[in-house]
């Protein structure tokens, strides 16, 4: 028997499980992450122009390409490791290093990236975030103390997580040299992979809090947009049982606010659907690290419910309000047809009656040149039976007035039969 043929993607749907798998990083080491955007939609990204930026930092430190349409690559570039990851709408490259520098998120470890190959990176930063990861101070007073050195107080987010093993602290604000810091201090007999987690974690908050942000800026855009509608869709609904202006004027200034409307919502759907994706996976990232307090600090998730829920709220209320307008002014276009179709079947009752009048009349003038029709056929009935009688008068000896005379009668009686029977065939016997 024949083996069972597998399905064509049976591998490629496993393989995607493990496509990404998370860095082992050992302690001290240095984490530096960019995420770079393209300023166009993500359906119109040219992913191959991505790969071609990742073979040209390969070639600098003489590193194997990826395949052929990758959308991930891990692998070598001089002293540090290079995890590379293209997305739907951004690409990352986070490189890793071991080691500290002896100042504290030193400008210099980001130029394991070199600046003059990110300027010609097909978009725009995004995010650039260094990660320090150092053992456990000996005490709390000396880990407090760096924290306080290191980020503003004001801002600043402290938790230990994933069951004590780590203390991660950020204050989520771009130092004078452009980058984000976080620190992850790790407790002794902590696995490599378990500090790759936890840093790869901190680097997806970030990213896809950059990314959810973008539906705020846009957000407002769409707020000052809907404000100025706002007024008109108000003023003409409130109009609707007004005679001023006709309805058919506001039903086309309506319809005109619809489709404003509606373009609207196709231009900002696709935003607004991936603002609420990734606030999802902020959320279940932050979730995923298992927070305790530290020291009364704020945690991540604080934090977040404090400055950034407040925008995601923002930008649910922008889209709520879009559909809102939108159904109302369908609504108020329903109640606009309903007004001009029970107008128009008004101006048709109008008009019907007046058919009826007018065929009435022209019945009755029908009827009346009818009689009149009657009389002249019969009169000239009467004169062509009077030329064809004439010799039988003679015969009887009666004179032609006689003659006339006696034959009105019964030729107007046969006249008006034939007119009659000739109407009732053409009107169905009415």
């Amino acid at each position: 028997m024949p083996p069972l043929p597998d399905h064509p993607l049976r591998y490629a749907t496993v393989n995607e499980l493990h496509a990404r798998p998370f860095p082992s990083l050992e302690v001290p080491s240095m984490a530096l992450y960019v995420a770079i955007k393209e300023p166009v939609q993500a359906q119109n990204r040219d992913r191959s122009r991505d790969l071609a930026h990742l073979h040209e930092l390969l070639d600098r430190y003489g590193s194997a390409h990826p395949q052929p349409g990758a959308t991930h690559f891990q692998g070598p570039i001089g002293r540090a490791e290079l995890k590379w990851e293209s997305h739907t709408e951004f690409v990352t490259y986070t490189a890793f290093s071991r080691g500290v520098s002896p100042r504290p998120f030193d400008p210099a470890e980001a130029e394991v990236l070199p600046e003059d190959w990110l300027a010609r990176a097909q978009g725009r930063r995004l995010t650039s975030v260094l990660v320090r990861v150092e053992a456990m101070p000996t005490t709390e007073a000396a880990l407090v103390a760096a924290l306080d050195d290191w980020f503003v107080p004001e801002s600043l987010a402290v938790a230990r997580v994933v069951d004590g093993a780590a203390v991660i602290a950020g204050d989520f604000r771009i130092d004078p040299a452009g980058h984000m810091r976080f620190a992850v201090f790790v407790q002794p007999g902590t696995g490599p992979r378990r500090v790759g987690r936890i840093v790869q974690r901190l680097c997806e908050i970030e990213t896809y809090r950059a990314m959810s942000m973008l539906g705020l800026m846009r957000s407002r855009d769409l707020t000052a947009r809907l404000n100025a509608l706002d007024p008109r869709l108000m003023a003409l609904v409130s109009g609707l049982d007004s005679l001023e202006p006709s309805p058919e004027a506001a039903l086309h200034d309506l319809l005109t606010i619809s489709a404003e409307l509606e373009s609207l919502a196709v231009q900002f759907s696709f935003r607004f659907g991936a603002t609420a994706a990734y606030e999802a996976i902020v959320t279940q990232r932050i979730d995923a690290l298992r927070e305790q307090r530290l020291e009364g600090r704020q945690t991540f998730g604080e934090f977040m419910m404090r400055r950034y829920d407040p925008a995601m709220r923002t930008v649910k209320s922008a889209e709520n309000r879009l559909g809102a307008m939108a159904e109302r002014a369908e609504r108020a276009a329903e109640l606009l047809r309903t007004r001009v179709d029970v107008e128009r079947s008004a101006q048709n009752q109008k008009l019907l009656e007046s058919m009826d009048k007018r065929a009435d009349l022209q019945l009755r003038l029908q009827r009346t040149v009818e009689g009149l029709s009657v009389v002249a056929i019969s009169y000239y009935a009467v004169s062509l039976m009077t030329y064809l009688a004439y010799p039988l008068a003679k015969l009887l000896q009666m004179s032609k007035e006689v003659l006339m005379a006696a034959m009105v009668v019964p030729v107007v009686g046969l006249v008006w039969l034939l007119v009659r029977r000739i109407r009732n065939s053409l009107h169905g016997g009415e």
